[in-house]
């Protein structure tokens, strides 16, 4: 069913009411076309097409057109996690690691694991006052997956600037609908399967300004995609990286970037300015209405992602209705895009309101 007032038009109808983006996102029609006409080709032409660099090249300019920043910056890999590892990498012995508390494990982790360092964390809205002449690194979500809260991104850039800190910044929640400025950050990363629209297996990798300069750190996982002319680098050590971040790219998923290529189209279409205008009428609509029934939701008005501590019953009741919501650290979770609209927004709170 078509929302009458949603942005998607005919790229989307989902039966019922989908507030998951947050989870993931929803298959733009063009997308889906696009896999299935890959799909079919590889029957014939193997599982790497006929065009194995072409979707993927496609994914990196309409995301570096997305975040304002060079395609020759971005790499393209398969996870958060796996980008993660690579920094980490990036790490001297006994450096210190400043996160905000309670931030996506696929950020985290991989730096936390990391023998030696100094792993610190810090409430969010105090986490720019928390860097430190120490710090080494500053790695935060844009916008956190529990409960839709806006880092303050400039205080946190000038603040490790200050110090002389580096930053890695994952824009995985934003990315899509919510206007950044990645200039001044020296990594930032995106995850593209819930608000970019993409298959899972579709993720980047921005590379700020003197971050690529000269050699740059190894990239230990790399593989022959990541040499200047790959049909020369298949085997043996790459002695000839890419002068790009290409020389960052993991092997990637072909399909996966079949369908992003299309979908990152669509929201370059559209526009992030746009996007962000819709999904946070519907937020702040949703939010004012579970507070006129007494509830407390989170974050402040401005987020595309709305939680509120979770009504005995509600998740069940949601998912009886067919509504899809996430229910993380107890907490109703609801993220509204492009292809939600008001109808969605009060039968949300209908069916919320019943019990």
């Amino acid at each position: 069913m078509q929302r009458h007032d949603s942005l998607g038009g005919a790229e989307f109808a989902p039966g019922n009411p989908y507030l998951n983006t947050a989870s993931g996102g929803l298959l733009p029609a063009r997308s889906r076309t696009a896999l299935a006409e890959a799909v079919e080709e590889a029957a014939t032409y193997g599982t790497m097409g006929r065009d194995y660099f072409g979707p993927a090249e496609e994914a990196r300019r309409g995301f570096a057109r997305l975040l304002g920043t060079p395609a020759e910056r971005v790499a393209v890999g398969s996870s958060v996690a796996v980008h993660s590892a690579f920094v980490a990498t990036t790490l001297e012995p006994g450096a210190e690691v400043l996160v905000p508390e309670g931030d996506f494990s696929s950020l985290v982790n991989p730096l936390a694991a990391v023998p030696g360092i100094t792993f610190r964390t810090a409430p969010l809205d105090a986490l720019a006052d928390a860097v430190r002449p120490t710090t080494s690194l500053v790695a935060f979500s844009a916008v956190q997956s529990l409960d839709g809260r806006i880092a303050d991104l400039d205080a946190v850039r000038a603040a490790a600037r200050a110090h002389g800190a580096r930053t890695y910044l994952d824009v995985t929640q934003a990315a899509g609908w919510l206007p950044l400025r990645p200039e001044g950050f020296d990594h930032v990363v995106c995850g593209a399967f819930k608000w970019l629209l993409c298959p899972r297996g579709t993720t980047f990798l921005a590379f700020g300004d003197g971050a690529l300069d000269g050699d740059g750190p190894r990239a230990r996982h790399a593989g022959w995609v990541a040499g200047e002319d790959p049909a020369k680098s298949c085997y043996g050590p790459v002695t000839h990286p890419a002068a790009t971040a290409r020389r960052y790219d993991e092997p990637h998923a072909l399909l996966s970037y079949v369908g992003a290529a299309a979908s990152l189209a669509l929201l370059g279409e559209i526009g992030v300015a746009a996007v962000h205008a819709h999904n946070t009428a519907l937020a702040d609509r949703f939010r004012a209405g579970l507070t006129a029934r007494g509830l407390a939701p989170r974050p402040a008005p401005g987020s595309a992602i709305v939680s509120v501590p979770a009504p005995p019953g509600a998740a069940d009741r949601l998912a009886a209705a067919g509504i899809r919501v996430a229910v993380r650290g107890g907490l109703l979770r609801a993220a509204f895009h492009l292809y939600n609209g008001t109808d969605d927004v009060d039968r949300a709170l209908e069916v919320i309101g019943e019990g």
